[in-house]
């Protein structure tokens, strides 16, 4: 009987994706699956990672990002340092813009489908119930 793996939470994910952003070099999917050892103390399978797009999006990013990078630039270290802090964020950039994009896409599928079945916009921004825990009846 095999080992139950570990389920991964929303910040498992975004460090997962932090790493990717910073990603230098050739990139697989069992060498992220190992790098996320020292990330996330645990190493996922490349199935978990994959069925998250968020993740699956990233490493796609990252791998294109690999085909186009100028190879052996000659620096000084701390601007090489600085190069490396700006390429990593601008890759966060681009992929924070993907993510938003698909987000945008999300969310006129739900005005849409908001408008469709008469929903009102005050009924849209009403807030959330307040849960009292406290509460044993």
């Amino acid at each position: 009987m095999g080992k139950k793996s570990r389920h991964l939470t929303d910040n498992d994910i975004e460090r997962i994706i932090e790493l990717l952003d910073g990603w230098d070099g050739s990139l697989t999917w069992e060498a992220l699956c190992e790098a996320c050892v020292g990330a996330i103390g645990f190493k996922p399978t490349r199935q978990t990672l994959h069925k998250f797009s968020r993740v699956a999006g990233a490493y796609k990013l990252a791998k294109e990002r690999h085909k186009n990078d100028v190879k052996d630039l000659k620096i000084p270290t701390t601007l090489a340092v600085a190069a490396q802090r700006i390429a990593r964020l601008t890759r966060e950039v681009e992929r924070l813009e993907r993510e938003n994009a698909a987000l945008l896409e999300q969310f006129v599928v739900w005005q849409y489908n908001a408008y469709k079945h008469g929903i009102s916009r005050e009924n849209l921004n009403k807030g959330l119930l307040q849960i009292d825990r406290q509460q044993t009846d």
